[in-house]
């Protein structure tokens, strides 16, 4: 078996990885390059490979930088099965259908053009074949792959690869810490060789019992000086958590009343898709939706789908909370309340989510005080606070003992999805603390496993 890593090696965008066994050819995933701007010039190179020699293409979750070069793989030629879980399916569409929106308002203001159009998405669509978790499903003669849950958002996987001669586990993005709503993420089970994120390999985040009290502090402190708290938030998991969060603290009645602005019509289709699948909700989420409670709707939430929607949220007066893609604050409508709300030293913008090399969340992150947004210089006056706690991504504690407790442990680890610090630090710390031995995915380059 041959693995070419072609995205998500030494960075965290891209992810796609050919795996070649018996003359067969297949991807695991197929995403999108995203860094300075939403869409980056590498998504129109070639891909590595030729799409029409790809037999399937295996998805670990919906995430664009996972997801997003579908469309152009089938424009240029694939025409196999994509395999996905019920939840990746329908979110896939959704969120290829928001990029879109964005590349379109991006082609219409700077002349960007686009990647792929409408009907290239309902092409892609057609291709998908449904697998749940747990089931043993045979992708070719003597190889087979079973998806697990990885507890990154609803629907997302691991996906366990089984010959006769070896088990081979893309780890995809796996799952924070006793996060709400998802189940925690499956033990790792027995591997040979594991392939491996490593997003936060370097350090490990807050207390997650603490993460509810940061946001009750974020929210009160800057109601009480009536600013405006801004919220970038990736619309799949993160938006659906702190919904469940703020409407946890609103019944016990620990933070105050105030308009609460969703401001993204992706997140208020996801949140469709996350009341379809309950089924894959964690026991807590389940309880509370047993007891009739509504987990992503109560007193105060205003859901904006339209643009003349979004633009009103302007008329309503400080203070106030508006949650808003992109996460990264690279495209979407949280760019307008950016704009608007940085110069006010009363607001806060409060990131939770993780902040890619290039992007404006990641110079707002890293202390910039001006910044450019639509052409126009903004001076950063608001204050910015980050809670790590709510990373969709598992830290370094977490990744260590999801492999120390496997059943088998593998005995090769490639280290992918991660910037040069967290990959050196992980690797480091695998190297003594495992007896596997740890490489690191570089682009292009392919290993015999």
């Amino acid at each position: 078996m041959r693995l070419t890593f072609l995205g998500a090696a030494g960075e965290v965008t891209g992810s796609c990885t050919l795996l070649e066994n018996q003359g067969q050819k297949y991807l695991v995933d197929c995403g999108m390059f995203q860094g300075g701007e939403f869409n980056e010039d590498r998504n129109w190179n070639d891909f590595g490979f030729n799409p029409q020699e790809i037999k399937a293409v295996i998805l670990t979750h919906a995430h664009l930088d996972h997801t997003g070069r579908l469309p152009k793989l089938i424009k240029e030629g694939f025409v196999g099965d994509i395999y996905a879980t019920p939840a990746t399916k329908d979110l896939t569409r959704l969120v290829l259908l928001d990029a879109l929106g964005i590349m379109l308002f991006n082609e219409k203001k700077y002349g960007i053009p686009l990647l792929y159009n409408e009907n290239d998405i309902e092409e892609t669509m057609k291709m998908f074949h449904i697998v749940d978790y747990a089931e043993k499903h045979k992708i070719d003669q003597n190889f087979y792959f079973t998806f697990k849950d990885a507890g990154h958002i609803l629907g997302s996987a691991f996906v366990c690869l089984e010959t006769p001669q070896q088990k081979v586990v893309f780890s995809g993005d796996l799952g924070n810490s006793h996060v709400p709503i998802v189940r925690e993420t499956t033990s790792l089970g027995e591997t040979d060789v594991l392939i491996l994120e490593s997003t936060y390999g370097h350090i490990n985040h807050e207390d997650p019992e603490k993460r509810i009290f940061l946001l009750q502090e974020a929210i009160a402190a800057t109601v009480n000086r009536g600013g405006v708290l801004l919220i970038p938030a990736f619309s799949l998991e993160r938006t659906q958590e702190i919904l469940y969060e703020i409407n946890s603290l609103l019944n016990n009645k620990m933070i105050p009343q105030v308009p609460i602005f969703l401001d993204s019509p992706l997140a208020a289709n996801a949140t469709d898709v996350y009341k379809k699948y309950t089924k894959y909700f964690d026991e807590a989420a389940k309880y509370l939706i047993g007891q009739g409670d509504d987990l992503f709707n109560f007193p105060g939430l205003k859901t904006t789908r339209t643009p003349d929607e979004s633009k009103k949220i302007n008329e309503v007066p400080a203070p106030k909370i508006i949650i808003a893609g992109s996460g990264m604050m690279n495209g979407g409508r949280i760019l307008h309340h950016l704009s608007r709300y940085l110069e006010d030293p009363k607001s806060m913008l409060l990131i939770i989510s993780y902040q890619a090399k290039g992007t404006l969340g990641n110079r707002l992150l890293t202390g910039e005080k001006q910044v450019r947004i639509y052409n126009k210089d903004v001076q950063v006056k608001a204050e910015i606070r980050a809670i790590g706690a709510y990373s969709a991504h598992a830290d370094q504690n977490k990744l260590l003992s999801w492999i120390k407790e496997a059943q088998k442990q593998p005995s090769k680890i490639f280290l992918n999805h991660g910037d040069d610090e967290p990959l050196n630090a992980l690797q480091e710390k695998l190297s003594t603390e495992t007896k596997a031995e740890i490489h690191l995915a570089e682009f292009a380059k392919t290993v015999e496993i």
